[in-house]
């Protein structure tokens, strides 16, 4: 039976532990180990001596006891430190916490755009010279469709910097992760592009850019660039938004619906401005291919897109 001690002998112990004994009288218990000894008498009470620094765990020894005046062999035995056995679990608790709620996030964001980036650059390099953006289009829908799919329960399945700040704007998510959110898709952008560039023929590679925007070409450019980029992304976070984060309009189709909505985007505006809708797909090729021309269009477009409210009044951080 279970036997808690009542009170603690030594001038080192510090530690509540508990002894599985049965209803026998103990006389003496030696412990393996680190040298430690308990001195175990039953009835009245239980006395040990357990230092402050004992192990986590068990130990295990073997122990003289009698009953009825008679000796037993000697038997094994364990004790085990209650509180820090409690301690260590506790904190085996908390680590687990910290890690699924900040650092696993952040890893699929990282490897979803990834995985995003580099098939929409490999579909825009393999397109080199083909008239229409049909190819494109469907690659970086249907990638982007299958990421949020897989990653959505983990993440959220942002994968773009302007989404995520949409999703913090409109109560999805927190400020804690808003920033290492971003980095992990920038981080992702340059991995994805960086394969694109080890697979691909360097002259279908470099005819393109490297996948990078480059539909600005002078000064005259800028503004319908950014207008389209702008109403693009108004419509891709829009679609975030309404399918993915307000309560009431939330939908089991959302990846599909934010891929169809990607899709439909770059075959509307393809031809004008390459239709990015995301700084972290802009940003990977441009630090590939060494390609900045205009890059900060394709910072400014989307992320004043993303600034539609269309979140729950009681989630939504400003305009409730």
């Amino acid at each position: 039976m279970p036997i808690t001690p009542r009170q603690t002998c030594g001038a080192l112990c510090s530690r509540q532990v508990s002894v599985d004994l049965d209803e026998r009288r103990v006389e003496r218990a030696e412990v393996s180990g680190p040298a430690v000894c308990l001195l175990l008498h039953y009835p009245p009470h239980t006395c040990l001596s357990v230092p402050s620094w004992c192990p986590r765990g068990q130990y295990s020894g073997r122990l003289r006891c009698s009953m009825d005046d008679k000796e037993t062999k000697p038997e094994l035995f364990s004790v085990s430190c209650a509180e820090r056995e409690q301690e260590k679990q506790q904190q085996k608790t908390r680590a687990g916490r910290v890690f699924e709620r900040y650092v696993q996030p952040c890893l699929a964001e990282l490897l979803g755009s990834t995985l995003f980036i580099f098939a929409g650059c490999v579909s825009v390099v393999s397109n080199a010279g083909v008239p229409g953006t049909m190819q494109p289009a469907l690659a970086h829908g249907l990638a982007l469709a299958i990421v949020i799919a897989v990653f959505g329960e983990i993440s959220g399945g942002h994968f773009n910097p302007a989404v995520s700040v949409c999703v913090y704007l409109t109560g999805g998510m927190e400020l804690i992760l808003l920033l290492p959110y971003v980095l992990a898709q920038m981080f992702g952008g340059m991995i994805g592009a960086g394969l694109v560039k080890v697979i691909s023929p360097s002259i279908e590679y470099n005819n393109v850019s490297g996948a990078a925007f480059s539909a600005v070409k002078s000064t005259e450019d800028i503004g319908a660039v950014t207008v389209s980029e702008v109403v693009m992304t108004l419509f891709l976070t829009m679609v975030v938004s309404m399918a993915a984060v307000n309560g009431k309009t939330r939908s089991q189709f959302a990846p599909f619906c934010i891929g169809l909505t990607v899709t439909a985007n770059i075959l509307a505006g393809g031809m004008i401005s390459g239709a990015c809708m995301n700084p972290a797909r802009a940003f990977g090729p441009a630090v590939v291919a060494s390609y900045w021309d205009y890059h900060w269009v394709y910072w400014v477009g989307p992320l004043a897109g993303a600034m539609f409210l269309l979140g729950d009044e009681k989630t939504r951080i400003i305009m409730k």
